[in-house]
């Protein structure tokens, strides 16, 4: 298709919150619960952030990363399960912001956490087709768990952003593909303020089976195994079913180090695997070959098979923060003030 990435940008909150804070408000030994987790602190957005903020800061610092004009982004898609309107675009938000509009297609997504990568493969159909020279794709999140759920202790906030086109690519998407089915592990319904989960059956049926077979599907296509790429981004809703699914295709620990960042700041839901394969982007080198599959209950796997061109080289990763300045900026908040930031507090009174 000779289409790929030509920028990326990402953003994580400062704030943090750790399992044994959670825990000792519910009478849990969080602790324990961190650990069973694979889980040290999750990142929590401040009063001022929200999917919006999120992702236009992501996308500044794409877009001056590779000092586009901006007028050049011809769409924008925002995905995410926690847009802060229900009606009204936060990617016409970005838009604005950044200087693309008003020429410009604008739309938000929504698939659990996969809503970012449907956004990356659109935004690489707009392109493969010329109907623009550049579009961008951004997967953020502020994720809900219900005051005592399991969900609480992992649900986080983050996001990245990708500039998709044809020139100055600085790694090619070589292939993409999806693997969907009706599965109900996990939902919101319209008007609901906390999601419901299946709880065990979120695993081998859901997860594993999405993220399994839209491996082997990618693996098929492309004719390639685990030891033909240097690292691999995996779906991690927490730090234990990225490295489970890792290990059963056969991928090494090393290959999954630099893209598992949910040990440090939680599971970002849409922006998981963005965020991840943007750590792996802020390390990697001409050559390297990366493996990239992300999840989103309901459910549905979108696989990315991408190599990293020449054009790495002449790219300027300073511009931006890197992922690993983004976690190491952290502040660590109790669970009033948590709780107050999430407006798990009912301030108004009434229902």
């Amino acid at each position: 298709m000779n289409v790929g990435i030509v920028s990326y940008g990402a953003y994580i909150p400062r704030l943090r919150i750790t399992p044994e804070e959670i825990g000792k408000v519910w009478g849990v030994d969080g602790k324990a619960r961190g650990k069973s987790l694979g889980l040290e602190s999750k990142s929590v957005p401040a009063a001022d952030e929200d999917v919006a903020t999120i992702a236009v800061a992501a996308a500044r610092s794409a877009v001056k990363r590779c000092k586009l004009d901006p007028k050049d982004i011809g769409a924008i898609y925002v995905g995410s399960e926690s847009h802060p309107y229900a009606v009204k675009p936060t990617s016409g938000i970005v838009g604005e912001a950044i200087g693309a509009t008003p020429v410009m297609t604008a739309a938000d997504f929504e698939f659990a956490c996969k809503a970012g990568t449907a956004g990356i493969q659109t935004a690489m159909g707009m392109v493969a087709g010329g109907f623009y020279p550049l579009a961008m794709a951004i997967g953020a999140d502020t994720s809900q768990g219900a005051p005592g759920d399991a969900l609480e202790y992992t649900a986080s906030a983050g996001g990245a952003a990708y500039i998709i086109g044809k020139e100055k690519v600085i790694a090619t998407i070589d292939k993409t593909l999806s693997y969907t089915t009706d599965t109900p592990d996990f939902w919101r319904r319209e008007g609901a303020r906390y999601p419901s989960h299946g709880g065990r059956f979120t695993g081998e049926p859901a997860y594993f089976k999405h993220v399994l077979s839209c491996a082997k599907m990618l693996f098929k296509e492309m004719g390639t195994e685990p030891k033909d790429y240097k690292y691999s981004v995996f779906h991690q809703p927490n730090g234990k079913f990225p490295q489970a699914a890792g290990k059963r295709l056969g991928f090494t620990p090393e290959q999954i180090r630099t893209g598992l960042l949910v040990p440090y700041i939680g599971n970002t839901y849409s922006g998981a695997v963005p965020l991840g394969l943007a750590a792996i982007l802020d390390e990697a080198s001409p050559g390297d070959r990366i493996f990239a599959i992300a999840y989103g209950s309901g459910a549905g796997s979108d696989g990315f098979d991408i190599t990293v061109t020449d054009e790495m080289t002449k790219y300027d990763k300073g511009a931006g923060a890197l992922v690993k300045e983004l976690i190491a900026r952290k502040a660590f908040v109790d669970y009033g003030t948590y709780a107050k930031l999430r407006e798990k507090i009912n301030m108004k009174g009434g229902e």
